[in-house]
């Protein structure tokens, strides 16, 4: 009987090591397919890229150029991809000082009862917009969603109004916002190349870095309740460069992703609209990051951190000329391995007189490729000149009357 009963034993543990070696093989194969996302970069061109997504497109985020597109215009429902305007319209609200981070929002009893993915807020608690911020771009929460548009407009139609507003000065041609979250509702639509444009400029606000780069956190309550949340999107943690984008999923619009990687000063954002399932869009995405950064580079033809090669003359100063910056930086999207040349114009106001003030206008330069004009920049003073003293006029005289002796 101790024999058949060792045997049993044997026989069970064998069983359970194979479980867990298998197990772990499952787990780490897992792993390997979501790691594979940035692999084989070396996309040779465009017409190896294919999509399942019935509206997709990767565009340089700082010129807007795209470099590979399907049906970027046509219009699909969008789910959660709504609520990037919502955050954008929030990180306005807080740049105009309508509101801070810090700021504490009672939520509604219409905010808290939203159905869907949410961080179940309490109904008429104090939640700070930091919190909700990080509810909406990690965990894609519709309660949050709501609080914020409730919040900022006083009510979400008043808030879906100015979501339609922002659109149109987006040139944003093919979109309807008909709520803040992208739950289903007839008429409510955009198109790949739209949801590109408003994301171009969600990313243009450093601060909500602070939140989409976050895989793991929890929302604590005002009750003590937490609720743990984690990143809808995958390729923050699987994709090289990529830190910030957001998903979205109805059945009616299919799977959707809206993404941005940035490697060696390139950002690029890649979108696709109703993929048959949640692997092909992260899939497809990864495949049009690659051939972005494969074969395309970002230049800065003028950078807004360092002063011109060139100062400026200054009547009346103490110093006679004045060192000038870009009033923002110039970048090109480059092919690789492509030299391009470029001209420079610089238009000086018609005169420059001391005192001169760091930021203050000094002209204009105007850049040029192929005699064609491609941009032009306001130049501002990199530095402060102080008005000569009438001491400082009668030291230039005396100076002058050493050299004629």
């Amino acid at each position: 009987m101790r024999k058949n009963f060792s045997v049993f034993f044997i026989a069970l543990a064998f069983i359970l090591s194979c479980s867990v070696f298998f197990g772990y093989a499952m787990v780490n194969k897992a792993f390997a397919y979501e790691y594979s996302y940035e692999k084989n970069e070396k996309a040779a061109s465009a017409t190896n890229l294919k999509t399942s997504a019935k509206s997709a497109v990767i565009v340089d985020a700082d010129t807007g150029t795209i470099l590979y597109s399907s049906n970027e215009n046509a219009a699909y429902p969008i789910a959660s991809m709504c609520k990037i305007m919502t955050l954008l319209l929030s990180f306005e609200s807080i740049d105009s000082g309508e509101m801070s981070f810090e700021e504490k929002i009672v939520v509604s009893e219409n905010a808290a009862g939203m159905g869907g993915s949410q961080v179940f807020l309490e109904a008429n608690a104090e939640y700070s917009v930091n919190d909700l911020l990080k509810s909406i771009t990690v965990a894609s929460a519709n309660d949050a969603c709501v609080a914020m548009a409730e919040r900022i407009c006083g009510s979400e139609d008043a808030f879906v109004e100015k979501m339609n507003e922002r659109a149109k000065s987006l040139g944003m041609e093919n979109t309807v916002f008909v709520n803040c979250t992208g739950l289903p509702k007839s008429d409510q639509h955009s198109s790949a190349l739209d949801v590109s444009k408003m994301f171009g400029e969600l990313v243009k606000h450093k601060d909500y870095f602070r939140f989409s780069s976050i895989w793991m956190d929890e929302i604590n309550h005002p009750k003590g309740r937490v609720t743990e949340i984690s990143n809808t999107n995958k390729l923050i943690r699987f994709y090289k460069g990529c830190d910030c984008g957001k998903t979205g999923y109805t059945s009616e619009a299919g799977h959707c992703l809206c993404a941005s990687a940035l490697r060696d000063g390139l950002r690029l954002i890649s979108v696709v609209i109703s993929e048959p399932d949640s692997k092909t869009r992260f899939k497809e995405v990864s495949e049009m990051f690659n051939y972005g950064f494969a074969n395309f580079e970002s230049k800065t033809v003028i950078s807004a951190e360092t002063p011109l090669d060139f100062e400026v003359a200054v009547n009346n100063g103490k110093k006679s000329s004045v060192s000038v910056l870009s009033d923002r930086s110039v970048k090109i999207l480059n092919k690789k391995n492509e030299k391009r040349v470029f001209e420079f114009d610089f238009i000086a106001k018609t005169k420059v007189k001391a005192p001169v003030t760091v930021g203050e206008f000094i002209g204009t330069l105007d850049v040029y490729e192929n005699g064609i004009k491609i941009d032009s920049v306001s130049v501002t003073a990199a530095e402060n000149i102080d008005a000569k003293t009438y001491f400082d006029i009668l030291s230039d005289v005396t100076a002058k009357w050493s050299v004629v002796s």
